[in-house]
């Protein structure tokens, strides 16, 4: 071969070589490629550095995708060289580009300014979604937003915030609760009150919370959202999430100083007004005791009040934590009442693992309540005594003089020591862990305490109880726990235009609640007060009471979401609840939900009213929940107990008390069940109005309630059965608008309408019967013993009254009344035929609004709240313009001129329509930036609270309570059925308050 030859074989062979070469190198650079991949983590933020859960990250040019969780974070596998790109709606899409050396990735993302409404991610109960991924109707308020000012009951920041939601407070008393209704009542023997969850624990008390500390508060209001909460969800659901460690590190304080006073009481005689009349009658029975005394004003006072509270905030990627220390001394307005309350929560978090795959969370709060109830008896007494009686004698003691009802109020409030002590505890310690990328675990163990004593003693000298017993004390003690465990498992998974996501879980709750309580009387010595019961030598039957219970709940829920193209979703729940309450033939409820909207402006035939209308959504759902809260334990069972009876017991040769049935069994027991349905629209326009509207109609079932049964074959005249029908239907608005957005000045402003109809559809079956259930007693009231104002029946709505119709005065000032019939009678003539609905106690419409203004760095709020077109019984009045009342005791102003010549008698005369609207806050403010970099700041501000009260209404104030309160020892009727919209003796007068405030934040 010569060399020419061989170098073209040569050439030939390093060719062939070097192709092989290459083509083998191109595939092992290609496998290598294909091999290598990573996992990413990071947190995607926005621009004011809060963490955007349910953000969308995908790897560019793959359908490979995920979404933040709810802290914000995510991880994805993705390759090496490529890209990811982070979008989330109201903000600008970014890329980030992912190399060799990539670990974590902080995402910030810029605000587009478009569907900011949309961004918002809202609680749904194990877990969380985007606002414009909801299906349910749910109401959402961020700390903003909340009521501010000098708050003792954590229920009153939701108060005209929320369409449908009427948050009640039915006095000024610093140490009273609000009552909350959703979309009208449920029930006429369980509790009414919303399903309160926070941080994911649920059934706990609202005020274990401070209003500090509250993030957002997200309420769930038709069944198809909380049907996942089973047989605690058919009064709604509450769930407030609170704040926790965020990144940075910042040191917070807020303080606040008030002062409040009373601006309206009743308008009463004078004592000169008094004499007067004296003069002009000629009464020769009446008696001056020589002092002009405004019995009102002598059992009220300026109540000072403060509160401050102090935060520690730390963060970091993989861990932080959050701690917060508050005080709180709201004086009331009443003489010795008020509430003084310490409390303080820690919250923390900590990742493991490179991928942060291993989360751990916990938290704990608790606070301690002091307060000293008030005996509500002072106010009639205060209306009752004549105004020349002087508060003090000459020699300083307290007046006396002898009288039915006829007592020194600021005596009562005085010459007793009434101390009660509230203990709050919520612990809870959560786990999650993700797996197979699109899973995460979780486990959640949760730990209430709440524990109330109480000592009360009224000295042998002290007028009432304690001259008549010779001394009285009191020691009670009552407690409750709730031991709660969560297991879910939640699946998030993005395919090309389908995004699925499903939950599956089990629930155990355990509430045990035990109390004990002791009195005695006889006392030789007041020197103990209620620390040594023993040395009372006079002691009854029931002086001493103990009892404990116990109650378990078992769980399983599941829940899938689905979402094609950002355009059609669909939700769909199920919870199976087993309970220890109810009979063994319904041991078990199952629950079901579903739901579904339309986001028709994402439809390409809306393209062109993409200029107005940037979001229109269409919501439809419908569920069942049901209402086991409330509902005592042992109720299914036959009970004995200690009866009337004695038997003598040759044993012993003594005579004993004879046990007997109590309770009759009822295997079939079981929770009232709440059908409801929902249709809402959402609709954003202008890129500046946001709002929701919905319209629902909610229909209870197997009302729970007491029948008499007959002896025999039962053993006892009663039985608590499911028989009953009740409905609410109604509509509801939320608007919210940013009517000027600019540079330096800016004004929004909300609004809440709410309007609900309820009545009761059925109350019998063929083996329970009753044709009416008379409430609102008038008990305790002159001359009303034994009478009722309301009714509950089929067709009308709790709360209704029912009664005569009046036909004004006739000549002689006697009030006159029409029959059935229509023709005016003498009251003499009246029948109980002659009854009729007088109205009730239901509001026609609620009304919520706030206003915000900004410039530069000034700012005012307003805000106030209305209820319109509901009925009030103005007891107080009824009782107080009676003609014999003179001169003995005191009466309003405007009764001298009525002419009335008539004994109190019930009738629609002394109803009153008790609408109103309330200018609930006015604040203005300053903000200070500190620092070089402007990241701290100092804010101070002036408040007041319950400005002004617009309302025809005569009491004292036309917010009356549902629930009905015992004057004597603040006992509290939850249902809300027993004397609800009665204004009698017992209205704590609401101050008016003026406030100086500062908050004070540094940051790193």
């Amino acid at each position: 071969m010569n060399s020419k030859n061989k170098k073209i074989v040569l050439h030939q062979m390093w060719t062939t070589k070097t192709a092989v070469f290459m083509i083998f190198m191109l595939f092992l650079s290609a496998g290598m490629f294909a091999q290598e991949k990573k996992q990413v983590s990071g947190t995607v933020y926005d621009n004011t550095g809060t963490v955007l859960p349910g953000a969308t990250v995908i790897e560019v040019g793959t359908k490979n995708a995920t979404t933040t969780d709810f802290d914000g974070k995510f991880t994805l596998t993705v390759a090496v060289g490529g890209s990811i790109e982070v979008s989330f709606i109201g903000s600008a899409t970014q890329k980030v580009q992912i190399t060799s050396a990539t670990k974590n990735v902080d995402v910030r993302l810029q605000n587009d300014g478009y569907q900011l409404a949309e961004v918002q991610v809202v609680a749904v109960g194990y877990g969380t979604q985007k606002k414009s991924d909801l299906t349910g109707a749910i109401s959402t308020v961020k700390a903003d937003d909340l009521v501010k000012g000098t708050i003792s009951s954590t229920e009153q920041v939701l108060q005209g915030k929320v369409a449908g939601l009427n948050v009640i407070r039915p006095s000024g008393d610093p140490a009273a609760g609000s009552t909350l209704r959703l979309r009208g009542g449920t029930s006429l023997t369980a509790s009414n009150n919303p399903l309160i969850v926070v941080d994911g624990i649920a059934g706990v008390d609202i005020n274990i919370v401070q209003p500090s500390d509250i993030k957002t508060v997200d309420v769930l209001k038709d069944a198809s959202a909380t049907a996942i909460y089973g047989s605690r969800g058919a009064n709604g659901v509450i769930i407030i999430t609170t704040k926790s460690g965020t990144k940075g590190v910042s040191v917070t304080y807020s303080g606040l100083s008030s002062v409040g006073y009373v601006t309206d009481n009743l308008d009463l005689l004078s004592a000169n007004q008094w004499r007067n009349y004296v003069r002009q009658t000629n009464s020769q029975d009446a008696v001056d005791y020589g002092a002009n005394t405004n019995w009102q004003k002598a059992i009220e006072q300026t109540a000072i009040s403060q509160s401050h509270t102090l935060t520690i905030n730390s963060g970091k990627a993989d861990s932080g934590f959050r701690t917060s220390l508050s005080y709180l001394n709201n004086e009331g307005v009443i003489k010795n009442s008020g509430l003084e309350r310490l409390s303080g929560n820690i919250s923390a978090y900590q990742y493991l693992g490179d991928n942060k795959d291993v989360k751990f969370d916990m938290g704990l709060f608790a606070n301690i309540d002091k307060w000293k109830p008030v005996d509500y008896r002072i106010f009639e007494y205060a209306y009752n005594l004549n105004p020349t009686i002087p508060v003090y004698t000459p020699t300083g003691e307290f007046s006396s003089v002898a009288g039915n009802l006829y007592y020194n109020p600021v005596e009562l409030l005085t010459n007793r020591t009434v101390d009660n002590e509230r203990h709050r505890l919520l612990g809870y310690f959560k786990t999650e862990v993700k797996f197979l990328n699109d899973f995460l675990a979780v486990a959640n163990i949760s730990l209430e305490h709440n524990a109330v004593k109480g000592g009360t003693y009224k000295p042998s000298y002290a007028v009432l109880e304690g001259m008549t017993e010779g001394g009285y004390a009191q020691r009670t003690y009552a407690e409750y726990t709730n031991a709660q465990g969560e297991l879910y498992v939640n699946y998030n998974k993005v395919i090309d235009k389908h995004n699925i996501s499903a939950l599956a879980g089990y629930s155990y709750l355990e509430n045990i609640y035990e109390g004990f309580g002791a009195q005695r009387s006889g006392f030789v010595t007041d020197a103990f007060g209620y620390n040594n019961l023993g040395a009372g030598y006079r002691y009854r039957l029931g002086d001493v009471y103990s009892y404990k219970g116990k109650s378990n709940l078992v769980s399983f829920y599941a829940r899938a979401n689905y979402s094609y193209d950002g355009k059609y979703l669909l939700t769909a729940t199920v919870r199976r609840d087993g309970s220890s309450r109810f009979g063994e033939n319904n041991k078990w409820g199952t629950f079901p939900s579903a739901s579904v909207a339309w986001k028709i402006s994402n439809e390409g035939f809306m393209d062109s009213t993409k200029g107005w209308l940037d979001n229109l959504k269409l919501r439809v759902g419908y569920g069942v929940t049901g209402n086991q809260d409330g509902i005592g334990e042992y109720k299914s069972l036959s009970i004995l107990g200690v009866g009337n009876d004695s038997y003598y017991d040759p044993v012993t040769g003594t005579w004993s008390l004879a046990y007997s049935p109590q309770q009759n069994p009822n295997p079939d027991l079981k929770w009232e069940s709440t059908k409801q349905l929902n249709i809402g629209f959402d609709f954003t326009l202008f890129n500046r109005i946001s709002g929701s509207f919905e319209w629902y109609s909610k229909n209870t079932e197997d009302l729970l309630y007491t029948y008499e049964v007959p002896q025999p074959p039962y053993l006892v005249g009663t039985m608590l059965a499911n028989v009953g029908e009740m409905s609410n239907k109604g509509v509801e608005l939320t608007l919210n608008a940013d009517i000027i957005k600019g540079s330096k000045f800016n004004w929004n402003a909300n609004l809440t309408l709410g309007h609900n109809v309820q009545k009761i559809e059925k109350l019998s079956n063929p083996t329970y019967k009753t044709d009416v259930i008379y409430s609102g007693s008038l008990h305790g009231l002159a001359g009303m013993s034994g009478q009722y104002s309301q009714i509950i029946a089929e067709g009308y709505p709790v709360g209704t009254f029912w009664g005569f119709r009046n036909a004004g005065l006739d000549a002689n000032g006697k009030i006159q009344y029409y029959n059935a019939a229509g023709d005016i009678v003498a009251e003499s003539a009246l029948v109980d035929a002659d009854k009729t609905d007088l109205g009730n106690i239901q509001p026609d419409l609620t009304l919520g609004i706030g206003m915000n203004f900004t410039y530069g760095n000034f700012d005012l709020g307003i805000s106030g709240y209305g209820m319109f077109g509901q009925k009030a019984l103005n007891a107080t009045n009824m009782m107080l313009n009676d003609p014999n009342r003179l001169p003995a005791y005191n009466v309003p102003d405007d009764f001298l001129g009525s002419g009335i010549t008539s004994s109190p008698k019930y009738s629609d005369y002394w109803i009153e329509d008790a609408s109103f609207f309330r200018l609930q806050t006015v604040s203005f403010g300053y903000t200070m930036p500190l620092g070089v970099q402007k990241k701290s700041k100092l804010r101070f501000y002036l408040m007041g609270e319950n400005l002004a009260v617009f309302t025809s209404y005569k009491g004292v104030d036309p917010e009356i309570g549902l629930n009905a309160q015992n004057g004597v020892n603040g006992v509290i009727d939850q249902t809300g059925l027993a004397s609800p919209g009665i204004d009698r003796y017992n209205n704590y007068p609401r101050p008016t308050t003026i406030s100086v405030g500062l908050n004070f934040t540094l940051n790193n």
